[in-house]
């Protein structure tokens, strides 16, 4: 099938900066200001045709540059949430959460070599090493929790994948040691999800869940419309509670979506909250 006339200049203007002989500063201002253009727009089509085309770019970017630790950066963020967000195929999102952990895994390792591996320690080891992470990997080190979260939702039913999720935790308490508001106070966001997925009995702590989620949307000042749709749909439906998920979702509708580095979040969390809403008679049984 032929590319859209409009998608093939995308492609063009992406891939340009592989032939042009950018120097890294360069390609760092090109792959920032994609990516910021990406977060900050609002339509979610336009992102869903576009993003594998800036993908494309990144991993020929990576191939001439591997040791670039901003790129490795950005192609592991960008590569968990196309996974995450835009992608239905269970084989699809688990080969490309694995490329996404894997570009973060080789920046944590290039920026602090002691950390290369560290997935593999027993979790009596991994924790203490992490503690002495400081501010100037923290990114690296966020990027690589947020992948192995990604990786990890893509396998939700392979318990030796679950195995890790301690692991992931501590990564991000680590992170909120480092610097609790990071990225609209998402570190909270990412452990309300690992904590809400499961119900007491299987070893969940939604309590401690909802904590975190309320926690993300105090430091985002309510602005991240994401964490008030997963506090309704992890922590609200598990614990049956309509008024509380209603009222989140209804809040999620009537927020205006256009906030810097947040807009196509919200926007996305927009429409899960509508459906989650269309859904609340039959799913509380009223």
């Amino acid at each position: 099938m032929a590319l859209p006339k409009r998608i093939k200049l995308l492609v063009f203007l992406l891939l340009w900066p592989l032939f042009s002989g950018c120097v890294p500063s360069a390609l760092h201002q090109v792959s920032d200001s994609i990516a910021s253009g990406i977060l900050d727009q609002s339509d979610v089509i336009i992102v869903r045709e576009g993003l594998p085309a800036y993908l494309l770019m990144t991993d020929g970017l990576i191939e001439k540059n591997p040791d670039d630790i901003g790129l490795l950066v950005s192609g592991a963020k960008l590569y968990a949430f196309f996974a995450s967000e835009m992608v239905k195929d269970d084989t699809r999102r688990r080969n490309l959460t694995e490329k996404a952990r894997s570009y973060a895994q080789r920046a944590l390792c290039l920026k602090e070599p002691k950390l290369c591996n560290i997935d593999t320690l027993a979790y009596d080891v991994f924790t203490p090493a992490l503690q002495p992470v400081d501010q100037d990997t923290l990114n690296e080190l966020y990027t690589y929790g947020l992948t192995w979260a990604a990786w990890l939702q893509a396998r939700s039913r392979d318990w030796n994948a679950i195995a890790d999720q301690p692991k992931i935790e501590a990564i991000f308490e680590r992170v909120l040691k480092l610097d609790e508001s990071m990225d609209f106070g998402r570190a909270h966001y990412y452990l309300g999800l690992l904590r809400s997925q499961l119900s007491p009995a299987l070893g969940g702590e939604p309590e401690a869940g909802k904590n975190h989620f309320e926690r993300a949307i105090e430091l985002s000042k309510g602005k991240d419309l994401a964490v008030k749709v997963a506090l309704a749909r992890d922590y609200a439906r598990m614990i049956y509670d309509r008024s509380l998920h209603d009222r989140l979702l209804h809040e999620v509708l009537q927020a205006n979506p256009n906030v810097s580095g947040l807009t196509l979040s919200n926007t996305m969390a927009q429409l899960e909250a509508q459906r989650l809403l269309d859904e609340s008679n039959s799913y509380f049984q009223e």
